[in-house]
């Protein structure tokens, strides 16, 4: 595609929305205040909430120039597929507190535009979403909360849906404190995920291995943050390491994932292709993931205040803005492609903005 002509197009698409900013700060005025504080707020001192906006912060980028950028690709192919952009909408549950629809509007707008979605378990059935778009690059979340039986119903449901890949989140032993909740004494639809807790607290590698042994199905594990354990996790067989800190709202004083990332890829080595989250806002941000070597960047809070904003119409718009901002930004660091990204281009920086979950939009008026 032209650069010129996706930058004109994205800007002339007949929307309320002319920038991100809009989009979140739409999504503050619809909300009530407890939502808007759970969605936006993490773990006790929201420090590693903090700490994924610092270390995408302490990136610059290192630009090219003189390079012919007058066709710009932002489209990979990961599970047999091509993918609009290398970016996919991440678990977040319960959906439907912020749209009726929940995960099956999320979806739709993610077979609309092109680019991938994983299903909270926590959030819509998943043969409702899969009714929904029946199309999409559709990826089923675990959290468990049943023994092994359980793990194999959940497999199963996934399997006949036609899910491309099995996710087990493994940083969720327990429920950390999440201090806004608890200031504003709000206690969500979604918490009744954390019934059956126990075996979420009991999960180990028997159970990686008994996935990996019994079913030929992509298998992630979300919330790797340290080398060692994505060692184990590739030893194990493991398809996707997906390094993530659930957004700063689990293990309070943790690293920000861009923080971790680098190592991680370095140490897994090729072994296993990389999914992060965890802060990432903008374009900008996408592209440093992609130049570190992550496979595919997740838009968690993003798709919750576009949820908000305007259900599936607001979730298509975020895309093609962000799609905007990524498609300037190669163009002005002379890549044309995703694939030429690499840590070439960026360089450690102090950073111009003190973090936080709202930090990469400063145009949002919360008054």
């Amino acid at each position: 595609m032209s650069a010129g002509d996706e930058v004109v197009g994205a800007a002339s698409a007949s929307s309320e929305f002319e920038s991100l900013h809009e989009i979140v700060g739409k999504a503050h005025q619809v909300l009530l205040k407890e939502k808007w504080d759970s969605l936006t707020g993490g773990a006790e001192t929201e420090t590693t909430l903090k700490r994924n906006r610092l270390a995408i912060d302490s990136i610059a980028f290192k630009p090219r120039v003189l390079r012919n950028v007058g066709t710009v690709d932002l489209s990979v192919e990961h599970f047999g597929r091509k993918l609009r952009l290398p970016v996919f909408l991440a678990p977040t549950g319960p959906l439907s507190l912020f749209d009726s629809g929940g995960g099956a509007t999320v979806v739709s707008a993610a077979q609309a535009f092109g680019i991938g979605h994983m299903l909270s378990s926590g959030c819509t059935p998943l043969e409702t979403v899969a009714k929904a778009a029946p199309s999409a690059l559709r990826m089923a979340q675990l959290y468990v909360r049943g023994d092994d039986v359980f793990v194999h119903e959940y497999i199963g449901r996934a399997l006949a849906c036609d899910c491309a890949l099995v996710c087990l989140t493994v940083d969720s032993a327990v429920l950390a404190r999440r201090d806004r909740d608890i200031a504003n004494r709000y206690r969500t639809a979604g918490l009744g995920k954390w019934q059956g807790q126990a075996y979420q607290a009991g999960l180990d590698w028997r159970t990686v291995k008994l996935i990996k042994d019994t079913y030929d199905i992509p298998l992630a594990l979300k919330g790797i943050a340290t080398v060692e354990d994505a060692r184990i996790a590739v030893d194990h067989g493991v398809d996707w390491i997906y390094v993530s800190n659930h957004g700063g709202r689990q293990l309070d004083h943790g690293r920000g994932t861009m923080d971790a990332l680098p190592e991680i890829i370095d140490a897994v080595a090729g072994r296993a292709k990389v999914m992060v989250d965890g802060g990432f806002c903008r374009g900008s941000d996408i592209l440093k993931a992609l130049a570190i070597g992550a496979n595919l960047v997740g838009l968690g809070r993003m798709q919750c205040y576009a949820l908000a904003a305007g259900g599936e119409a607001a979730i298509t718009r975020m895309l093609e803005l962000m799609e905007d901002e990524m498609l300037r930004s190669m163009a002005l660091l002379g890549v044309s492609t995703i694939g030429e990204l690499d840590r070439s281009y960026l360089h450690p920086a102090v950073p111009v903005t003190i973090p936080g979950a709202l930090s990469a939009f400063p145009l949002v008026d919360l008054s």
